[in-house]
């Protein structure tokens, strides 16, 4: 029984073809397109995929890049079906004032997060980070609820942003440097500084209170951009967001597994 997992975000889809839906299935396929090229999947990177047996998806892209993507998987006569955040699922709990209004990627990537750690037998608070169009740094205790989480630009959105509203800074992006000493260095540099201290500020309030330092776990296309300057110890995972979705598959499709 195959398992096709989709994470699609505010600028990719990422897909990944399992054997089973199941954790530690093995990796059959797998690719990436920018939302602009999603009408062509069907003749292209999935016309020579053998149909799944099952998909379960991860969407913020809205309703309409999800309407584009479900054209493209009518050949397969496969109902796809989405991850919408609840109040409790697959050992996570939602802490959100509104479960249902979490952000699908986020309420993955922790489940992903979690299952990993405890994988490896490690029952300790967590703080998941995901860098990618926008950036969010969320924090889980031992138990597994989720305690709350903040989201703020990405670097790209951070230059636009500065660009559009301040004159003379249209400059090509820079290095990140401990003491800038040109406006393109301090652009970028200063955009990976915020996302650094921000997570650093998260990893704070998460010792603080659950008592005990969190495991830091990151992912995101620009994440391998961030480790240079991390003052914290984290690990970096590709594909936070497919463990997320192989764990909860796995629960909800028991039988069919």
């Amino acid at each position: 029984m195959t398992f096709l997992a989709l994470d699609v975000g505010n600028t990719r889809l990422k897909w990944a073809h399992y054997a089973t839906p199941a954790a530690g299935s093995p990796l059959l396929a797998h690719g990436a397109v920018f939302l602009e090229n999603i009408d062509k999947l069907a003749d292209e990177e999935w016309c020579d995929l053998p149909a799944p047996s099952l998909i379960l998806g991860c969407i913020v892209a809205g309703d309409a890049v999800k309407r584009r993507v479900e054209e493209q998987m009518e050949f397969w006569d496969v109902v796809p079906r989405w991850v919408v955040p609840s109040v409790q699922e697959a050992g996570v709990s939602n802490g959100y004032d509104h479960p249902a209004r979490l952000g699908a990627d986020r309420w993955v990537a922790m489940i992903g997060a979690r299952q990993r750690l405890l994988a490896r037998g490690v029952r300790k608070p967590c703080v998941v980070v995901m860098v990618g169009t926008a950036v969010t740094v969320e924090a889980i205790d031992a138990s597994g609820k989720f305690l709350g989480g903040i989201i703020l630009p990405g670097h790209g959105i951070m230059l636009r942003a500065l660009e559009s509203g301040t004159a003379g800074l249209h400059v090509p992006t820079g290095e990140v440097k401990d003491f800038p000493t040109n406006t393109s260095d301090a652009l970028t540099s200063g955009g990976t500084f915020a996302i650094a201290g921000a997570v650093q500020r998260m990893v704070e309030n998460t010792t603080r209170h659950c008592g005990e330092a969190p495991e830091c776990i990151m992912t995101g296309g620009a994440g391998w951009k961030m480790g240079p300057s991390m003052s914290i110890e984290f690990e970096l995972v590709e594909g936070l967001i497919f463990d997320g979705l192989l764990e909860i598959a796995s629960r909800r499709f028991p039988v069919e597994a």
